[in-house]
């Protein structure tokens, strides 16, 4: 009911044009699930009150991408059209698309994808799949702790960042058991992070493990030599979700992570986020 009102609320808008408000200016547009019409949260959230910020909405499902990253097409003719402006691209990068993701249509996917990675496997023409389940990865990290996807200063593509501006380093390891030599993460991304999380991700591309650590505390136990750092399982375990709750409230959207968990990590999870 509360998706269908942001719907209503979202059509409503683009009915009419705004060239004469200040809702241009807003950092955060909701899309409706058409994909068709948007409106600024500042908007939503005075029509709504049950939302509060842009946080109650990552809570229900919702999730958000820079307007640089997200490839919407639609997007700048809709703002042009209500706010009878040119959509400048200053604007553009302080501008985030809030959506729902159709998580049907994405899990119906992710079973044909297993499917087709098996063949291919068996029949050995697929030796190296790690680039969609990196993504894949990235993408659930972004989901289950609200961060927002941006262009990054450095030479790395993009960044992670969570609401209140700390950065994020997502490490993904694709596999059913974990390399005995641990999960290897570059020591000058740790250090340029605050937190670094490794999103463990089953070779049937559902979420297996997910492990939240302090970059900091990173740093300090496991920088040995060289540019690399290796973090094996039984060093940071105790900082696994199925086994710790220590950071559930960097957790922003629970629906979202349990639906894409595996069954085993889902039952611990709904045992703990319950609690």
């Amino acid at each position: 009911m509360t998706i269908e009102k942001l719907n209503v609320e979202a059509q409503v808008f683009s009915s009419t044009t705004h060239g004469s408000s200040d809702y241009d200016k807003d950092e955060y547009f909701v899309m409706s699930e058409s994909r068709e019409d948007f409106a600024p949260l500042k908007y939503l959230l005075k029509k709504i009150p049950e939302f509060k910020d842009i946080n109650s909405l990552l809570k229900i499902g919702f999730v958000y991408d820079s307007f640089e990253l997200s490839n919407n097409e639609n997007f700048q003719l809709w703002y042009e059209k209500q706010f009878s402006k040119k959509l400048l691209r200053r604007d553009a990068k302080k501008i985030s698309i809030v959506y729902v993701p159709n998580n049907k249509l994405i899990l119906d996917q992710i079973e044909l994808i297993n499917r087709s990675y098996e063949i291919l496997s068996h029949e050995q023409i697929l030796l190296n799949g790690k680039n969609l389940p990196t993504q894949l990865g990235e993408w659930y990290a972004k989901c289950i702790f609200g961060l927002k996807q941006v262009k990054s200063t450095s030479q790395r593509g993009f960044d992670f960042v969570m609401g209140d501006g700390k950065r994020v380093e997502i490490q993904v390891e694709w596999s059913d058991v974990s390399s005995p030599k641990g999960v290897k993460i570059k020591k000058t991304l740790v250090e340029l992070s605050d937190f670094s999380v490794i999103i463990y991700v089953a070779k049937n591309f559902m979420i297996r493990e997910v492990c939240f650590l302090d970059s900091e505390y990173v740093s300090r136990k496991f920088s040995n030599k060289g540019h690399t750092i290796f973090l094996k399982d039984t060093d940071v375990s105790t900082y696994f979700f199925s086994k710790s709750s220590k950071h559930f409230d960097k957790i922003i959207n629970p629906i979202t992570f349990l639906k894409y968990a595996s069954p085993n990590l889902a039952m611990k999870l709904s045992e703990k986020l319950n609690q």
